[in-house]
């Protein structure tokens, strides 16, 4: 427990001063006149000296202690924590198109689609990121955010997690993704503007073309690191789908997007490559893993202060109940109290 504020203690003497100065004062010495019993019983005499009993006025010097241990504000300080202020903002920009669905990659000797390989590894990615703002987009004909920029990687895997295929359309318009990642990361610190795409075919939706969409982040100074996911031609899969999976990826178009804003493009043809794509983006990006400290602050001022203000409240009551059981005494006895006047 430590006080903000130690030195407003020294309020705590002020009654000690007002008595010292009450008894130094010398007593005046007034004439008196017989004219007491008959004043005795007129309103506004009492018979009764003003003066308050001595648990009262303790009660009452007990309140003004604790008003100035509150004003003083007693408080516990905590551990110091780390904050996790620092570090970059990355946009994930994920395509959920249909084609997606395509289920092109393996995992434990088991094919699973696109999306699924792209959840597993992006929930170890985010998980990684401790420091860093995270956001979320998911587009296919429309781009949409799903999680703003936040510190809270938890929520951004879950909406990840409960991302379904189609849910933003058919088609993919990656230049209206991108466009809205520059439009959240623009407003963020110049050299912290990241955005991360990844898709698996090429642009055939959307009011802003890819291109134009570069030029926006390039303008914004954002880095834009794309993948390109699907198996090659010449993997196992193909062979079993017989056709190429990834013939729609247009792999030019992503280059000249990373290339453009100083980013750089990835090819992922299974699962494998995926996870060493995001490991590099973790070199490339490193998370920064010093932050400030804080330590926790408790204020206790409330409990003297409330305590404080209940005394003088029972004080104020009490001397109340007492003026009214000094009435009927003041008509009572005349002959037996002398007024004070």
């Amino acid at each position: 427990m430590t006080l903000a504020y130690p030195w407003v203690l020294v309020l705590a003497l002020l009654p000690l001063a007002l008595l010292w100065r009450r008894r130094a004062a010398q007593p005046v010495q007034a004439p008196v006149m017989p004219l007491g019993h008959w004043l005795a019983g007129m309103p506004g005499v009492s018979t009764h000296s003003a003066k308050n009993p001595l648990w009262l006025r303790l009660l009452t010097l007990l309140g003004w202690l604790l008003l100035v241990l509150a004003l003083a504000r007693p408080q516990v300080v905590g551990d110091a924590r780390q904050l996790p202020t620092t570090g970059r903002d990355l946009m994930l920009v994920v395509d959920i198109s249909p084609s997606m669905d395509e289920p092109d990659m393996v995992r434990q000797g088991r094919r699973i689609n696109r999306l699924q390989a792209v959840k597993q590894v992006l929930a170890e990615f985010i998980d990684q990121r401790q420091g860093d703002r995270l956001g979320l987009i998911l587009f296919g004909s429309q781009a949409y955010v799903q999680a703003p920029l936040t510190f809270d990687r938890t929520t951004v895997n879950i909406l990840l997690q409960e991302a379904g295929l189609g849910m933003a359309g058919n088609a993919t318009a990656i230049g209206d993704a991108v466009g809205l990642a520059v439009k959240r990361l623009r407003e963020r610190p110049l050299e912290q503007r990241v955005a991360i795409v990844l898709t698996d075919g090429a642009n055939t939706a959307g009011e802003i073309t890819p291109d134009k969409a570069s030029e926006l982040a390039q303008a914004s100074a954002v880095r834009l690191y794309t993948i390109g996911i699907g198996a090659g031609a010449d993997s196992a899969i193909t062979g079993l789908l017989q056709r190429n999976p990834s013939r729609d990826l247009d792999e030019a178009l992503l280059t000249r997007m990373a290339q453009q804003t100083g980013g750089q493009y990835f090819r992922a043809r299974n699962l494998a490559e995926l996870s060493g794509i995001y490991a590099s983006i973790n070199q490339l990006e490193p998370a920064v893993q010093e932050g400030q400290f804080y330590r926790p602050v408790r204020e206790h001022y409330v409990w003297p202060a409330a305590l404080a203000i209940m005394l003088w409240l029972f004080a104020l009551l009490f001397r109340r109940y007492q003026k009214r059981r000094q009435q009927p005494l003041r008509h009572g006895s005349e002959t037996e109290k002398q007024p004070y006047v």
